[in-house]
Parts: structure tokens; C-alpha cells; sequence
């Protein structure tokens, strides 16, 4: 019995005999003067009843009652309560607070590692870092002027610039369709393509309906207006044909994007949006692409809700293509030079001289080196090969 419920006193078991006996005894005693006994056992009844008494005064009370006595359990109940509190969480325990010290150290071991475990394990880094930290490091400038820009300028077509016997298209078919139907080894006839820009299925058949492009994901006349202008021939052959840059998209969200850098264009699936930067932040990284302040600034936002995305890593594409296609440098780099070359123009032509960049009126500039004469008057800055931009 818990200490809790202990009898009071006056249900002991010495006053339970005890009043046992003051009822009985009396009545005897009455019974046996009715009778008229003689004094000799009148004597002997009270004896009698005086041991009895005093018997019942000796005789031990309840468990309970030496508890409440003096407020020590009795070894069974020592052994009980001791039981019961190792197998009971304590109340500390029960609302959810820290176990005292002596509590931890007699709890059985938890699992968790050791902490020299816990600290040998790192996170790990990126290979190439994050985008978002390549982004701060692109180059910002202000766009050029699209002057002397045409496909051409990056080769004819696709071409097998990896000299794997099939052409760049077919190549990002290969990698990117699933059910594919083959011609030989190279030509892809038909798949089902799994579009990153809209998050759709889109079936791809040669010959149909043209549902399914090849994206650069940096646009060649993006790039052109960043610096690819003044690349050697090889160069923009090797932009336009990197995987790296290339992606098969549907037809109509990529003609929708057109030339279009991050700052006015994403795709509307936003799940991919991380990585469709990204990976303009590798290409234009890997290629000497610059940005403008704008776009610089969208991709950052992208990068908000994704700051740890990896930056793709450069693959294995060189920057300088060693198959051109059959076209040879020099051609298109005379077909780019008289693009981008002054007319014979009198001095007429030649607009006017102005102390500064910052003074020329609406609709003069930019000048760029080698092609406009006015170049030569202003200060370049930051070496780019253009002024008052």
C-alpha cells in the first residue's frame, strides 16, 4: 500500500482489538455477576482482561501507520518506490525539459556520433564554387551595337566540331531524347523530349512539324554584343557548337526568347530557372562573355532562392574549335571585317569632336577601334576596343 493511502490510527489493528475487546469483555463480565460467581473468578476474568489488553497495546500497527509515523517506508516499500522511479520518466523529463546532470550520466549511451565523428564531417563544396559567386565575378559592361552580326559569323550550320562523326544537333538529340528512333548511329529520327522551359512532353519527329529546337542558351547575338565580336573565327564556332551552351527546347518558347539575356527573358518554368542561369553564368564565364548590369542583376535574383547551385563545370569542349565545317578563318574573317569596316566616306561623314563622351548629343557613338575614326578621340577606359558606349 503506497504511503499515500495509509490507515489513520484509530483503524490500527491494536485499536481495532482494542475496541474489540472493550465491547466484549464487559459483556462477560455482566454475564458472569448475573450468575453470581464466586470473587476467585471474578479475579481470574479481570486478569485476563488486563493481559488482553495489554497484548493488543504490543501487537504491531499497519505499515501505513509506521510511514505516516515517522515518515520512513518500510524496505519493501523502499525497494517498490525505487523501482518504480527508474522505470518512470522523471517530471523534468515528461515537460520536455533537460535532464539533470546525474540523470544523464545514468541514461543509457545515445547513438549519436562522437563529437570528433560529427566534426570530421564537412559539407562539401562545389567543384566550380556556386553560380551566384561566379556571377559577381562576370565582367559588367555596357551592351555594343549589333553592327556586322549574322549566323554566319559562327559557322555554317552545325557542324562536328568533337569529330565524332555526327553533327552538334544530332548530338544534343541523342543526349536529350528518350524513346528514340535511330538512323545509324548519328541521326535522330524521332523521341519524346522532356522540355526543360515549359515542363512538358514534347514529341520530336524529322521531317514533321518543327516542335523541337536547339536552344543557345547564351544567344549568339547576345554574345556578339558582349564581346564575341572580337573573337577569332574559331572561337564563335566553338560558342555556337558547345554543349555546354545548347540545350533542345520547344520550338515556340525558345523563338519567344530570341536574342534575350536573363534580364529580359526565363523560362516559365521556374523550377528550372536555377539551373538556366547557371548555366549562362558557366558558358559566359568559360568564354570571356560580359554581362550587363541588368542581366547581372536578374541572374542574382534567380540565384536568391537557390544560392548554393553549383556551377556547371566547363566540359570538355576546347574554346577554340579545330573543325570549322570546311570554312576556312580567313574568309570569314575578311566576310567580318568589311562588315564592321568605314566606308570611304569624306570628312563630312566623320561625326563632330567633342571634349568628352559624356557631351555628345542624342545619336552619336558608339565608336569602335579599327572601324571608327572617331575611336581615336575618346579615352577606352576598360580596354574593350569601344568608346562612348
Amino acid at each position: 500500500m503506497a504511503a499515500g493511502s495509509a490507515n489513520p490510527w484509530w483503524l490500527s489493528w491494536p485499536m481495532i482489538i482494542l475496541g474489540f475487546l472493550m465491547c466484549v469483555i464487559p459483556g462477560v463480565v455482566l454475564l458472569l455477576l448475573r450468575k453470581g460467581v464466586s470473587p476467585i473468578t471474578k479475579l481470574i476474568v479481570a486478569g485476563v482482561t488486563a493481559a488482553l489488553v495489554l497484548l493488543a497495546s504490543n501487537l504491531p500497527g499497519d505499515q501505513d501507520d509506521a510511514t505516516v509515523a515517522d515518515g520512513s517506508a518500510s524496505p519493501s516499500v523502499s525497494v517498490t518506490a525505487s523501482a518504480t522511479a527508474s522505470a518512470s520518466p522523471s517530471p523534468s523529463e515528461t515537460l520536455g525539459e533537460e535532464p539533470t546532470a546525474a540523470a544523464s550520466a545514468s541514461s543509457t549511451p545515445s547513438s549519436s556520433p562522437e563529437p570528433s565523428t560529427a566534426a570530421a564531417v564537412e559539407t562539401e563544396e562545389p567543384e566550380f564554387g556556386t553560380a551566384q559567386d561566379a556571377a559577381l565575378e562576370l565582367t559588367v559592361k555596357g551592351r555594343a551595337a549589333k553592327t556586322g552580326y549574322s549566323r554566319d559569323q559562327f559557322g555554317s550550320g552545325w557542324i562536328d566540331v568533337d569529330s565524332n562523326g555526327c553533327d552538334t544537333r544530332n548530338d544534343m538529340l541523342r543526349l536529350r531524347l528518350t524513346d528514340k528512333e535511330m538512323s545509324g548511329s548519328c541521326k535522330v529520327l524521332s523521341g519524346t523530349l522532356d522540355d526543360p522551359y515549359t515542363g512538358t512532353a514534347i514529341v520530336f519527329e524529322y521531317g514533321g512539324a518543327s516542335e523541337v529546337d536547339i536552344d543557345h542558351m547564351v544567344a549568339l547575338s547576345d554574345a556578339w554584343q558582349k564581346g564575341a565580336q572580337k573573337w577569332k573565327f574559331a572561337k564563335r564556332v566553338a560558342f555556337a557548337n558547345d554543349p555546354l551552351n545548347l540545350e533542345p527546347v520547344e520550338a515556340a518558347a525558345n523563338r519567344q526568347k530570341g536574342d534575350a539575356d536573363a534580364a529580359t527573358w526565363l523560362p516559365s518554368n521556374k523550377s528550372y530557372r536555377c539551373e538556366y542561369v547557371a548555366r549562362q553564368i558557366a558558358v559566359k564565364a568559360k568564354y570571356g562573355v560580359w554581362v550587363t548590369q541588368a542581366e547581372q542583376d536578374a541572374m542574382l535574383d534567380v540565384l536568391e532562392s537557390c544560392p548554393d547551385y553549383p556551377l556547371p563545370g566547363p566540359g570538355d569542349q576546347p574554346v577554340v574549335a579545330t573543325n570549322l565545317g570546311g570554312q576556312s578563318e580567313p574568309v570569314e574573317e575578311t566576310v567580318a571585317e568589311k562588315t564592321m569596316a568605314p566606308a570611304e566616306t569624306s570628312d563630312d561623314a566623320v561625326d563632330e569632336r567633342y571634349p568628352y563622351c559624356k557631351d555628345l548629343p542624342a545619336g552619336y557613338g558608339p565608336y569602335y577601334e579599327g572601324v571608327d575614326p572617331e575611336y581615336d578621340w575618346y579615352r577606352d577606359g576598360d580596354g574593350d576596343g569601344i568608346v562612348c558606349e
